[in-house]
């Protein structure tokens, strides 16, 4: 009896522009997928007329392209979907508009789609055009709340799950003002420490200043506050692996995001990296207040 051979797998990558497709590609590449990124549509056809691939095989599909099409695209997607040799996968990277302008406005790239423009229009453009390949899309993935660290986790997660995988954690300060930040896991309110706001001497600064966190942890509450949050999260951590997820965000919040609650995410990332952990830190306000200032040069 003549045994069927394996489909080859096919993982077709696109998205709007800065949602992150071309770190997924390189993280398909790194799991031992031959990766071809901003590959013309109609070079795919011809691409896999050849013998088949001893290994998987992972095709970035850009809109920049010169022939990109929304109808060409789909026309290719149906054209692998039904060949049975092929195990086709389209994954599609999205991301929330505000977020890629956020994007673009810290790499100051121009949009492809937009160049003598605004970014916003370019967005906004790309968007509309890739709507239909969007619901066609097998696997979809919202990087919006996602650092490079995070996308690759997920991307690693997802195709190749049985891999040994290390939790991506990301730490966030915030202020209550504004709301709580998109997509946090767990939240603390560390508004009933002493703040340094009302200290002439400590105003302009924030909690990435020695000063500060020296102010800040010399509050009573401080330490024994802290050393639970560290334990809770020293605790989590084994076990969200077990659960599956990629990455975990902690964040802390407090009036104005610029003290307290930066001192505090700082504290932690530094203890969890001392412990051999992969951190990332994001201070929304500062961050903020960082790009408002560049966008005046």
């Amino acid at each position: 009896m003549l045994t069927q051979p394996q489909p080859s797998k096919l993982v077709l990558v696109t998205g709007p522009s800065g949602a992150g497709r071309s770190t997924s590609i390189n993280v398909l590449e790194d799991l031992g997928f031959e990766a071809i990124d901003n590959l013309p549509l109609g070079l795919v056809p011809r691409l896999l007329e050849g013998p088949g691939a001893d290994r998987p095989l992972a095709l970035g599909i850009d809109a920049r392209n010169r022939d990109f099409s929304t109808s060409g695209l789909l026309d290719v997607i149906d054209a692998l979907a039904a060949r049975r040799e092929i195990d086709l996968t389209v994954l599609y990277l999205d991301c929330q508009p505000d977020v890629l302008l956020r994007r673009f406005s810290e790499t100051r790239r121009r949009h492809p789609l937009a160049p003598a423009e605004s970014p916003d229009i370019g967005v906004a453009r790309e968007m509309d055009l890739l709507a239909p390949v969007r619901e066609r899309a097998d696997t979809l993935v919202d990087t919006s709340e996602f650092n490079v660290h995070e996308l690759r986790a997920e991307i690693a997660r997802l195709f190749a799950p049985n891999e040994k995988r290390e939790l991506a954690l990301s730490i966030h300060s915030f202020s209550y003002k504004r709301g709580l930040p998109r997509g946090i896991d767990m939240v603390f309110d560390c508004r009933f420490l002493n703040n340094p706001y009302w200290q002439p001497d400590l105003r302009g600064l924030d909690g990435r200043s020695a000063r500060v966190a020296d102010y800040v942890a010399n509050d009573p509450r401080f330490e024994p506050f802290f050393e639970k949050v560290l334990d809770l999260t020293k605790m989590l951590l084994p076990a969200y692996v077990d659960e599956g997820k990629s990455h975990l965000s902690i964040a802390f919040g407090c009036t104005g995001g610029q003290h307290r609650s930066v001192a505090l995410a700082e504290s932690l990332a530094k203890a969890l990296a001392e412990g051999g952990q992969q951190v990332s830190i994001r201070h929304r306000e500062l961050d903020q207040g960082r790009l408002a200032t560049e966008s005046k040069v």
